[in-house]
């Protein structure tokens, strides 16, 4: 390519390339080595260590280009929800805010479960969202309510186990990412990741409820088609 993109200066390896190998990683629960193959099989030897390298200069990239994208645009409907990750043998959570129709809005990495913490992750969340929700929906963790009653005094706040499966599920890609993994190895790592994965998986979810076949194939090939935009190919 004789006039690459500033991004890809320096890179021996096309850009669409590159960018299919960052897809690839973040869209589906694959390891690296699973890449590597993916890959040698089309005939394109390139080390998993070079993707990881991929992965996280370009994964970044793409990431922040989508969050730009989708400011203002996620519902006003927050779901709230923590999990517990083991790293290295140690007790992490991972607290996690989804929309209405389960779009990721943030996530963040504590050592703790409390008031404090839920404080952190709202602050974060208003933050990045510009503005307070309609309505909070958590599980029955009393931290919640009252990291609410000091960020978000205002705002409708519903505390019910069977009301949050939204944010509840969507743990899952982290949960299927560390199989894959066999082990985390920091809470820096995990969050570098997720703070990656979330906006691209975020490009490509498609609620499914209430839309026809034929809508959904429309959504997703306007996701297929907006990737190289994004990535610059």
């Amino acid at each position: 390519m004789t006039d690459r993109d500033p991004l890809y200066r320096r890179h021996r390896f096309p850009a669409e390339i590159i960018a299919h190998a960052v897809w690839l990683y973040f869209r589906f629960p694959l390891s690296l080595r699973m890449v590597e193959d993916m890959l040698a099989a089309r005939g394109i030897i390139v080390s998993h260590q070079t993707i990881r390298l991929w992965a996280e200069k370009f994964g970044r990239t793409f990431a922040n280009q989508i969050r730009q994208r989708s400011c203002g645009r996620l519902g006003d409907k927050w779901h709230l929800d923590e999990a517990v990750i083991s790293i290295r043998g140690e007790t992490h959570w991972l607290w996690r805010a989804v929309d209405q129709d389960g779009f990721v809005l943030e996530r963040l990495v504590q050592s703790r479960r409390n008031a404090k913490a839920a404080k952190r992750l709202m602050r974060k969340l208003l933050k990045g969202q510009g503005r307070a929700p309609r309505v909070m929906v958590t599980d029955k963790l009393r931290s919640y309510d009252a990291a609410r009653r000091e960020v978000m005094p205002g705002v409708e706040h519903r505390s019910h186990k069977g009301l949050n499966n939204r944010a509840e599920n969507s743990h899952q890609s982290v949960r299927q990412r560390e199989r894959v993994m066999k082990r985390l190895k920091s809470r820096r790592q995990l969050q570098r990741f997720i703070s990656i994965h979330d906006p691209i998986a975020n490009l490509f979810h498609i609620p499914r409820h209430d839309i026809s076949a034929s809508h959904h194939r429309q959504l997703r090939a306007a996701a297929m088609n907006m990737w190289p935009e994004i990535a610059r190919i």
